[in-house]
Order: structure tokens, then sequence, then C-alpha cells
């Protein structure tokens, strides 16, 4: 068995099932070992941004990660900014990067780089085989640190003659090491600080915004009287009628000042210190102003929803404690499409059970509150703020979740990071309806220039801003990569062509001219 075959077997046995890959010439016995080696899931991504997010997506909805197989550094170096939104999330993704041949790499060959360096800013653990017995223990362990709490991206880097070398055969799994055990001072600390009767805030992060850890939270701010809300772009939350409804911190630095500033007591579950996104002139970088006090209920790495239980036992919560969102009735919306009448339209008309994947930057904010009544749901968001995200997210997420519908909530500009996404949504038959938020301009960009008090910018600024002309012709772009769409500009069309794209399974695509 070569160490190809063994790197297969041994990731199947370790109860990775999924392959996202764009290989190369180095990958090739990789590539054969996926038919050696039968219960790998095998996926074509045109690029490699595709490849990445696509893991990303299916770790965040099934909690174990898939592999990805790229060529060389080059070929990796496209796909690293969604990797940097997998570390963000706290996501289990397993890199598979072919290299030269050993013996090769002092020749210098055109492809050859620095891989080590590429991949360590995005990796918790990279590794090199350096003969083809070296390989597939390598692999067992890689797997194992990517699925220890909180998760994270393990990188292979695998030369061509150790895929192509014999090996004595696949390794034995690791075991996964638990998340560190309830510390009773973080809790007596937070308890105590809750009881104080001063304005608190609990910040959710990493398993805290599960449906164990909402649920928990829930039933500590009913007994305390804490505000709760989730980081600002929030890896995965189940939110939806039935369910707590908590906001979003503020993305904007000045709101999350404002927000922060009576605050007394912030508590931080799964959750890290809030920082203004970038550097602004007169704004702090960490955000809790002084005579705030930070409490650590429980870092990423521990068990922060079963933290916040035993909180709340401490406060003496009941089980049944914690408000939950009721089943929102929202009226049919009409009129020329705004991102406020898209997002009651598409709560109003979404599945239960269905998985949005929300890259909708300034036009997604409204569908965010529209659904805190919606029928009960997943929401994925842009943890790292690398755009390109949200195509790639959906399609990894309907291939972890093929019974569930997935809604991928996408802003145009950043929409065409990883168009390619669509083709593999077409080649594998998924269950993904696009949304596009067609404003035909970097909307963001735009805020922000009058943020630094740009009041008229000049033609190189609007040329730099804006998304026509020529304008995106989505439809015409879905279709050529094989997936049927329409366009529409007004909340009564959105509604029709969401009633068609939810009739059918498959892929479908709606422009929504805003």
């Amino acid at each position: 068995m070569n160490g190809a075959e063994a790197l297969i077997r041994t990731a199947i046995a370790s109860g990775v099932d999924v392959c996202f890959a764009n290989p190369g010439t180095t990958e090739m016995h990789l590539v054969a070992a996926l038919d050696a080696a039968p219960g790998m899931r095998a996926v074509l991504a045109l690029f490699e941004g595709v490849v990445t997010g696509a893991a990303d997506g299916y770790a965040r909805m099934t909690g174990k990660p898939a592999l990805t197989i790229t060529h060389l550094g080059p070929g990796f170096a496209n796909g690293i900014a969604n990797l940097h939104n997998a570390r963000r999330a706290n996501t289990p993704v397993v890199n598979l990067i072919g290299d030269q041949a050993t013996w090769h790499l002092a020749a210098d060959a055109p492809l050859t780089s620095d891989i080590d360096s590429l991949a360590s800013p995005v990796s918790i653990w990279v590794r090199k085989a350096k003969t083809p017995a070296e390989c597939a223990p390598l692999l067992a362990e890689g797997i194992a640190l990517s699925r220890r709490a909180p998760g994270g991206v393990a990188t292979l880097i695998v030369p061509a003659d150790c895929a192509w070398g014999e090996t004595p055969g696949p390794a034995k799994p690791v075991a996964v090491e638990p998340a560190p055990a309830v510390r009773g001072e973080q809790i007596d600390a937070a308890a105590q600080a809750l009881r104080s009767g001063e304005p608190a805030l609990i910040l959710l992060g990493a398993n805290a915004l599960s449906v164990q850890g909402s649920r928990a939270a829930a039933r500590v701010a009913a007994r305390s009287g804490a505000r709760v809300m989730y980081g600002t772009f929030p890896a995965r939350v189940d939110r939806g009628a039935g369910l707590p409804a908590f906001q979003k911190f503020p993305y904007f630095p000045e709101q999350g000042v404002d927000l922060l500033a009576k605050v007394k007591h912030l508590v931080l579950a799964g959750a890290l210190e809030p920082v203004a996104f970038f550097g602004y002139p007169n704004l702090p970088s960490r955000l809790a102003p002084p005579g705030c006090r930070i409490s650590v209920l429980a870092t990423p790495e521990d068990d922060a929803a079963g933290t916040l239980e035993a909180l709340a036992s401490a406060l003496g919560a009941g089980p049944n404690e914690g408000e939950v969102a009721p089943r929102a009735e929202l009226a049919p919306a009409s009129g020329k499409l705004t991102p406020e009448l898209l997002g009651r339209t598409l709560a109003r008309l979404q599945p239960e059970g269905a998985i949005v994947v929300d890259e909708a930057a300034t036009s997604g904010a409204p569908w965010f509150a529209f659904a805190a009544g919606a029928p009960p749901h997943a929401s994925l968001g842009l943890t790292g703020g690398a755009i390109g995200q949200g195509l790639p997210n959906a399609v990894g997420a309907a291939i972890a979740c093929p019974d569930r519908r997935v809604i991928s909530l996408q802003a145009d500009g950043s929409g065409m990071y990883t168009l390619q996404s669509l083709w593999t949504a077409a080649r594998e038959s998924l269950d993904v309806k696009v949304i596009v938020c067609a404003n035909r301009m970097y909307r963001i960009l735009k805020v922000e220039l009058a943020r630094a008090d740009i009041k008229e910018p000049g033609p190189a600024a609007r040329q730099l801003t804006d998304l026509a002309p020529p304008p995106l012709d989505w439809v015409a772009l879905a279709r050529g990569m094989g997936v049927p769409g329409e366009r529409v500009e007004t909340a009564e069309d959105l509604a029709a062509a969401l009633g068609r794209a939810f009739a059918d399974r498959g892929p479908y695509l709606v422009e929504a001219g805003l």
C-alpha cells in the first residue's frame, strides 16, 4: 500500500468521509487513492477558495472535518482567505497539500515554494511528511487535533514521493481530547458579578452558540437581568421560533463603545473580548471602558455551553426559565425591493430547518432581525471578515445536510470572489437557493468613505467602489455554471421566485435588484 492510500484509509477510519479538492500533478496518487479506498466522497471545485470554504461550511454543520486537497503552495494560497475564516470560526478542517518530491526540492522548480510559511498563519498544526511511513500517523494526529475543542485547521504537507512510496498501511485513529472540565472559580466569579445588580452583558462564542448554550444563557439572563449577545459574526447559531433570540454585537466601534458604556460586568462565555475591526482616529481598539470588569466564564477551548448551564444552576434558574422567540406572523411585503423588504420576505417564506449562509454584508441585517421568529433554522456568519465565504459555505452545508434546504444570502461583490461554487452546486445537484443582493456596488466601502469624512468621492474612488458599468448579469453567470435563475426587483416578484425555488430540489439563483 502506498502512502496516499494509507492517508485516505486513515482519514476514513478517523470518521472523515468527504474530500473537497482541486488537485494537480503532485496529488495524482492521492486522487487515485480515492478509488482504491472506498468510502470517501470526492467533490471537485474549480477554485481552491471554494475547496476550503466548502470544507468550512461542511464542518460547521457536522462538527467533524472534511479533507481538502490542494496543489503545492500556489494552489493552497488560493484557499487561504477562507481558511482564515475557518480559523476564526474554530472550524475543524484538515488540509492535504501536495509538494515536490523530497529529492526534487533542491532543483527549485517553478512551483516550489515555502508551504510551511503559507500554512502556519491559518493552521493550529502544520507538519510535513519526510517518509511514506510517516504520512498516515501524522494525519491521524492532525485529525484528532483539528477536532479538539474548540476545533481548528490542521495541515499536512505530502511530498509526492511520500504519496507514491510503500508504507506499512493506515494508522489507527487518535483519541480526541475532551474539553476541559467546568471550573468552579470562573462560575463563582461570574455568579458574583451577575448577582451585583449592576448592568451586565454576556457575550457568547464557540460552543456557547449551540442550542444548549443559548438556552442556558437565556436561563442566566432571566435570573440575573443580564443582557446576552452573540459576537458580531457568529460561526453558527440555531435560532427561530421557540429558541432564544439574541442580537449580534455591533460591527462599528462607535456602536460597540456606546453599548458597553454603561456595562459594569462583561462576561465572556466562549467569546473573546470585543475589539474594533479596524483602527480609527480617536477610537479605542478595545471597546470595553476602563470601569467595566471582564469575567472569563469560559474560553473557546472550554465547554462554554456546559459552563453556562452550571452558572444557571448556581444562580437558581429553573430548567424552563428564559425567554424564547414567538412565531412571527409577517405580512407579505410589497413594492420596490429594499434590504428591509428582502429580509422580511425571506424570513416569511424560509422553510423550517433551513440553513441560511449570510454573506449579504450591508443588505443582510434586516433579515437577521426578521428571522428571529421564523421557523427554526441555522445561520452561518462571516467569522473572519474575508469575503468570498458565502457561496462555498453553502456548498459545504448542503453536502453536510442533504435533507435540509440551504439558502445563500449573498452580496454581489463578495459573490464574485467564489462564483465557481455555483458549478459545484450544479455538478453535485445540491439543494442550494442563492439570493444575490445586487446593489451593484461595494456599499460597505462607500460607508467607510463617509466614515473617513470623504464627503465627495472623486472619479477614481467611485471607480473602485461601483460594480457597474458593465452591470453583472447574475442570471447569465449562473446559467453558464449550470444553475437556473431569474432576476426580480419587487417584493411581490421575490416572493413568487422563492416559491418557485422552494418547490423543487436542486440549485436555483434569484438576483434581487436593490
